[in-house]
């Protein structure tokens, strides 16, 4: 365990009901002691803590002069999140009561806790892994149902318990192959070889079953980037209003009106998107405009989706078709908009586009529904149950399974060359330990801190 005490602000600074603070180490029961006296009791009068039950009355400063009134409890390790002593205060909300609470616990022996220290602590202290304490930062960067449901299935710790299954059985082998290389009078190679073999190519099939749920997982984590694109006054901003059911994006009649590009999150119906709305693409002499049709294009280089707009009541245009050169290549959406209006779009000579084009009235709230079933049909295959299905939303646990993968390929290939047993050796330890990477063993001090540096303060 920790040696020091930290203390920190837990909930987030502003206007609210409560703050909460919150002190962790082997000092927070004394400092709790010496900061908070009961209502109607003389401030000398230490109070004893009952673990886990609420404690009414004030937090003082060193002249016990009263700071606010509180709520405060006491939690005794190792039953706790960090498995340390805990102290929690809850105080009254606003940028002053809490900030003063801390800096009277500061004043003791104790320190501010650093980005994502305590639920560092957790995992040093081996309440959880390091794929649940990367968890906890998914499910405070939940935007969907979604995303938060794939977050807490791994908080469970069920992706750290296949995980470790595996790394079991890669063990027991690896227990067997050292009996052989130590003891080669017993002779059992082919014995070995022939475990190593069924489990190889059965856990590459799992390896890659779950490889293959990161593409799904990182839309539901990221959302999908989507760039609106079309020539100017074809309903661009009209459509992202639309979709995100206000009025985020000025819409006139004047070419030109959105000279930058405007990205908004929006989860609609369970599909998180990140939609960009951006200027009309245009040959232009307007300095400001040409950057944003600039901006634009560049945007479309990162897009996971674009939605393409035609405007039903205007010709084919020349700048049409250079949208249409430009996105070649990705995956898109094609939309009709204002089929509310004389229809003199003719877009018969590009067969494809015109058999999947949407035909949408934004004013007339018409084909949300469709453009919803085709960003389904485009990025997820069959249906996915986020209750037992597995999702990988981690670019990391992503890498180190690929990773993992190809070193048990690469063991079936030596099995395959006829290598000897040692040979194949080195590769199952590397498929371990990449394996291990991901739950946090033998894992490097560097690595730790930088997971740990993307949580707030406080947590």
């Amino acid at each position: 365990m920790n040696s020091d005490t930290i203390a920190a602000i837990a909930t987030f600074p502003g206007n609210a009901g409560i703050n909460i603070v919150r002190i962790s180490g082997d000092n927070a029961l004394n400092i709790a002691e010496k900061i908070f006296i009961k209502k109607n009791e003389k401030a000398e009068n230490n109070i004893k803590f009952k673990p886990r039950f609420l404690h009414y009355g004030y937090i003082v400063d060193k002249d016990y002069k009263i700071i606010d009134e509180v709520l405060i409890s006491y939690m005794k390790s190792p039953n706790t999140y960090t498995r340390e002593d805990i102290i929690e205060i809850n105080c009254h909300g606003g940028m002053i009561s809490a900030k003063k609470i801390l800096e009277s616990i500061l004043e003791h022996d104790c320190r501010l806790a650093e980005r994502g220290e305590f639920t560092k602590r957790a995992f040093l202290n081996g309440r959880i892994d390091l794929t649940q304490a990367e968890a906890v930062i998914d499910i405070i960067n939940s935007k969907t149902d979604s995303s938060h449901e794939i977050s807490v299935n791994h908080l469970e710790g069920r992706l750290s318990k296949q995980i470790n299954i595996i790394i079991d059985e890669i063990m027991d082998l690896l227990a067997n192959i050292e009996v052989n290389i130590d003891f080669p009078e017993y002779d059992e190679d082919e014995i070995t070889i022939h475990k190593i073999k069924i489990l190889s190519e059965n856990v590459v099939e799992k390896l890659d079953n779950l490889i293959k749920t990161s593409e799904t997982g990182k839309i539901y984590k990221e959302g999908i980037r989507t760039v609106i694109l079309g020539k100017p006054n074809v309903g661009k901003s009209s459509l992202m209003n639309f979709l995100l059911n206000e009025n985020r994006a000025i819409v006139t009649e004047i070419p030109g009106t959105t000279r930058d590009t405007i990205e908004e999150y929006v989860n609609i119906k369970g599909i998180p998107l990140r939609i960009i709305d951006t200027a009309g693409i245009r040959d232009t002499e307007d300095t400001v405009e040409k950057i944003g049709v600039e901006k634009a294009l560049n945007k479309v280089n990162e897009a996971d989706l674009v939605i393409m707009i035609f405007d039903s009541s205007r010709e084919l245009e020349v700048e049409d078709e250079k949208i249409l050169e430009y996105i070649i290549g990705k995956r898109v959406i094609y939309i009709k908009n204002k089929v509310d209006l004389q229809d003199k779009l003719d877009i018969s000579k590009y067969l494809d586009i015109n058999k999947n084009i949407i035909d949408v009235s934004v004013l007339r709230n018409q084909g949300l529904e469709e453009i919803i079933n085709r960003i389904n049909e485009l990025f997820f295959e069959g249906s996915i149950n986020l209750s037992n299905d597995l999702i990988i939303n981690n670019l990391r646990h992503k890498n180190l399974l690929i990773k993992a993968k190809k070193s048990l390929e690469d063991v079936l290939k030596s099995i395959d060359s006829n290598m000897t047993i040692d040979f194949i050796e080195i590769d199952l330890k590397e498929a371990m330990e990449s394996l291990g990477l991901i739950v946090g063993k033998s894992v490097s001090d560097d690595l730790v801190e930088k997971i740990f540096n993307e949580f707030c303060i406080g947590k």
